[in-house]
This record gives structure tokens, sequence and C-alpha cells, in this order.
């Protein structure tokens, strides 16, 4: 039975007990975290909790198994959070984000100050422990793990990574509650009421304008008889979609750039919310019209664009009035739905909703492929290039001794290869569920390698007076800048509570938080301004945690 000792007993460090080691890690930290406790749980983060007890007792690995697993986990995590927030991460810079994302910033920045308050005036005199507790106290994975691969290359050892992974456990759980706490706090001080701020967010049309709205129009305008489509284009200069037209007789037709418009037509128009006025006042009044009960020679499908020759493709050049006979009126996108403009780029997993007779459609349909099938492979390639290219820049000395790492570079080329990359035929679309399990093996094993190797000293290092100060100070990291930023959006900025607890969540990137202000709410606002500060959040707690490390350690 010798075999069974091998396999479960600690001390041993061969492959198959290191495999059953990670996997049961995993696998019991995973479970443990789905566990909620006051309709919270702290998820997969609970791997790391796991892998510090097994280390405690005893439980060790090759250390350049634990290391290498230790940086691929990283890589892949890095790389696939690079790819989830790079569409979103330069238009979080458009104008309805700027306040949101500087409020966000000024919360990381406050941060810092706080460690480096600490680090001169306080009783914890060591960047590495500081630092660790600022990524749990922020619930950031991500700013540990960069700073744990720059502490290593300044070193050469896993002492300071071991002690960051410690300050980092040791504030985690007071992290996750001091976000929810900073969100009544902000309630109370305002004396905000829920409903009514539910009710406030309803009412508000910024948001809803920048999606498609349809309109039903009967032209009762003399003065546009006669005007063909283009010309149209030209009087009411906005982006629009004329889908469908029904002449007096009840013909329904697809509309060209040629086609003449003339009262008592009826035009079913797709535009922005805050264009409707426009039209009225052009075209005439609006009228009540079942377009989908009208018997018509035209249908409405949806096509799922999946051949990577169309991706970054601009919609105008696909032709489809010319080409197709048909109407291209929304795109929907990761479920949002964009106004199908000339100059809106495709992306692989768009549905393109199109309207016209079968035969054309079934043509456009073969050309885009609309092959849920092809979604289903994952394109590992550009996975890997990116990862080859992201090690590269990670190398590269940017001066001063200051690499982005093994954490940094995937990140940066990740970001840039979901935006840009159809420019070099690198397909990026990756479906959902893949993107989790590439991010959730990831983390996962990062987490489990943190967790074993810090875990022979835990005890030793947290559960005495400098650890009670490290659960102290990380609680104070947590709760002050979030109290301050959402003192500012709520008294200077006027924000909605709904979007500041958005706000708060997503500027510690804290997925429990966001779960907890969506289930509190019944809303999505929350969610909208969490995935609006999230992709420049991630990137520079990263930035952050690891400036501190090459600056001060």
């Amino acid at each position: 039975m010798d075999w069974i000792t091998d396999l479960l007993f600690p001390g041993n460090t061969s492959l198959a007990s290191t495999l059953v080691l990670y996997s049961f890690v995993i696998a019991a930290g995973i479970f443990i975290g789905k566990l909620k406790v006051a309709g919270v749980s702290l998820g997969v983060t609970f791997v790391l909790f796991v892998g510090i007890l097994m280390g405690h007792f005893g439980y060790i690995v090759d250390t350049n198994v634990l290391k290498f697993m230790r940086e691929f986990g990283l890589i892949l995590f890095i790389f696939a959070i690079g790819l989830q927030v790079g569409p979103g991460f330069f238009s979080s810079f458009k104008k309805g984000g700027v306040r949101l994302n500087l409020l966000a910033v000024l919360g990381i920045a406050l941060n810092v100050v706080i460690v480096l308050l600490i680090y001169y005036f306080g009783n914890i005199h060591d960047i590495s422990a500081l630092v660790g507790v600022m990524s749990g106290a922020v619930t950031n994975t991500p700013g540990l793990a960069a700073a744990q691969q720059a502490v290593s290359q300044i070193t050469q050892s896993g002492e300071q990574a071991n002690l960051m992974a410690q300050g980092y456990a040791a504030a985690y759980p007071l992290g996750v509650v001091g976000i929810i706490a900073a969100m009544f706090i902000i309630k109370g001080i305002f004396r905000i009421k829920t409903e009514d701020e539910i009710k406030k967010i309803e009412e508000e049309t910024d948001d809803a304008q920048l999606k498609p709205y349809i309109l039903s129009i009967k032209v009762t305008n003399e003065l546009v008889n006669g005007q063909t489509m283009l010309s149209l284009h030209d009087v009411i200069q906005c982006n629009f979609v004329v889908s469908r037209l029904m002449t007096a007789d009840g013909t329904i037709t697809i509309p060209k750039s040629s086609t003449e418009i003339h009262t008592g037509d009826v035009l079913k128009v797709i535009c922005s919310a805050h264009d409707a006025d426009r039209f009225h006042a052009v075209l005439g009044p609006d009228i009540e019209m079942d377009w989908e009960s009208t018997p018509r020679p035209v249908y409405s499908r949806r096509i799922l664009v999946t051949k990577s020759e169309y991706n970054g493709v601009p919609l105008g050049q696909l032709r489809l009035h010319k080409g197709y006979q048909l109407n291209a009126t929304r795109v929907n996108r990761a479920g949002v739905d964009l106004l199908a403009t000339p100059n809106l780029r495709l992306q692989m997993g768009d549905r393109l909703t199109v309207v016209g007779d079968l035969e054309d459609i079934d043509r456009l349909a073969d050309r885009l492929g609309n092959s849920m099938k092809r979604l289903n492979q994952p394109n590992l390639i550009t996975i890997f290039v990116g990862i080859i290219f992201g090690i590269i820049l990670g190398s590269i000395n940017l001066g001063f001794g200051m690499k982005l790492g093994l954490a940094g570079g995937p990140l940066v080329v990740a970001i840039l290869l979901s935006r840009f990359g159809y420019k070099f035929k690198l397909v990026t679309y990756t479906s959902s569920s893949a993107s989790l399990l590439l991010r959730e093996l990831g983390i996962c094993l990062f987490l489990a390698s943190v967790g074993i190797s810090a875990g022979g000293s835990f005890a030793d290092a947290v559960f005495n007076e400098t650890g009670m100060w490290w659960v102290i100070w990380g609680f104070v990291i947590t709760i002050v800048p979030q109290v301050i930023v959402g003192c500012i959006a709520r008294g200077h900025d006027r924000i909605n509570y709904l979007t500041i607890m958005g706000l708060q969540s997503g500027s510690y990137t804290d997925p429990p938080a966001l779960a907890y202000a969506n289930n509190s709410t019944g809303n999505d606002a929350p969610a909208v301004a969490y995935s609006t500060v999230y992709p420049l959040t991630m990137f520079m707690r990263v930035v952050a945690a690891q400036a501190l490390i090459l600056a001060f350690a």
C-alpha cells in the first residue's frame, strides 16, 4: 500500500502526487467558494485558502514544477482577462465613461496613497507585505500576480512572494465585506432610498438613446414627395436605416438608395431614440403598425458572422443593397443591439439582422458563414501567438529596471489584439464559455500554487500581532477610498446610487460585490457601471501593484 502513501500523504513531490494535490486543492476550493454567507461568496479565491491549508499541513511541490504552474496559470488568466476587457478598454474613455473612470482611478490613487502612508508612518515597513495586503483589500488577484512576478525578478527568491500571498489572504475576506459595507455607508450618509433610485434609472433615456429605436412613420409632408432615400439622408443628417416601405396600395418593398418616397407611404425606420423628432418634423407622424403580421414578400432574419475573412470588415463593404437587395437593421454583439451603420466593423460572433427575400438572405448567410458550430472551435493560434508576443514584450527592459513582466506583457498584447487583431487577420473571438474556462483554469492553477507555497509559514506570519495589523490596515485600504469616492460621486456629481454601486464593485474588480448590487436592486445599472470601469481599472491595478514593488522593493 505504499502507493497510497506516496499519493495522498504529505512530503512526496512525485508527478502523480503533485497532480492529485493540485486537483484536490482546486476542486475543494471551488466547492467551498460557492457557499454563501449573507448572500456573498468568495468564489474561486477560496482555492488560495485551501492551498494554504494543505501547505500548512506539510504538502509540498517541486520548486520548478510549482513555479511553472504558477507562471503558466498567471499567463492564461491574464491573457484571457485582456481578451475580455480589450474591446471595451478604449471605448471606456469615451464621453459617457470618462467621469466614472476618473472616479475609479481616483480610488486606485487613494489606495496607493494609504499604502505609502502606512509604509512611512505606520507599523508595517515591508512593501511586499503591504502590496499583498492592498491586493487582498481591493480583491484584485491580477495585481497580486503582477507584483509577485515583479518581486521574484528583483529578489530571485520566493520568500517575498510568499509574504505577499499571506498579506493578500489576510486582507481578502474583509475586502469583500468592506466593499459592501461602503455601499451601506454611502446609502446612510445621503439617506438614499433604493426604490427612488431605481425609478430614476428607469426614467432616464440616455442609455436607451444609444440603442436602435424603431419607428413607423407615415409620410404626410408634401415637400418630401418624390425624394429618394439617398436625398433623405442629406435632409435628415443622422444614422438611420429604412428597412421597409409600404406604399399607399399596401405593397411592401425593401427600399434602395434610389427608391422614391411619396405622401401616404409608411416607412419602418431604425434610428437612435434621440433622433426620432427629426423624422416627425421632416416626414410625418408615428402610426401604429404591426409589420410582422402584415402580409409581405419580405422576411427578417438574423445571420451569424462566422467566417474569419469578414472579421473587421465595415458593414458598408458588403454591398447589401446592390448585391443582395437586403437591408441591415441591427447588429447584435454580445447581447447588445447596435445600429447597423455602414462604418460599423463586423466581428466574429456578430448577429446581423437583415430584411428581404428569403433567397437573398440565404445567399448572404452562405457568404458570412452562419454556422454556430464554427464558433464553437477555439482560435488557439491567436491565443498562443498573443502569449508569445506578450512574454517578449514583458521581457523588454523599459528603463530603470522596469519590465511589464509575465503579467503586464500578455495583458497589454491581449488588449491590443482584441481591439486591432483583425488588421493582422487574427480572429480573437472566443465563446463566453471557452473564455471563462481559460480564465478560471489559469486563476485556479495560480492560486493553488501561491497557496501551497505560502502555506508552510502562513500561521506563523498571520496569527500574531503583525497579522492582526494586516487585517486592520487592509480594511482601512478597502473602505476609506470607497467612502471618499462614493461621497464625491453622489455629493458632487449627483450620480445615481445604483451606478455608484457598480462603480464601487468595478473599481475593486469584485464580482461578489456586483452580484450583491444586482440582487439587491433587481436592475442592470450596477452591471453597466461595472463594465464601464472594469477594463481600465484592471489594467491600472496591475500597473499600480508592480510600480510599488519596482519603486520600493
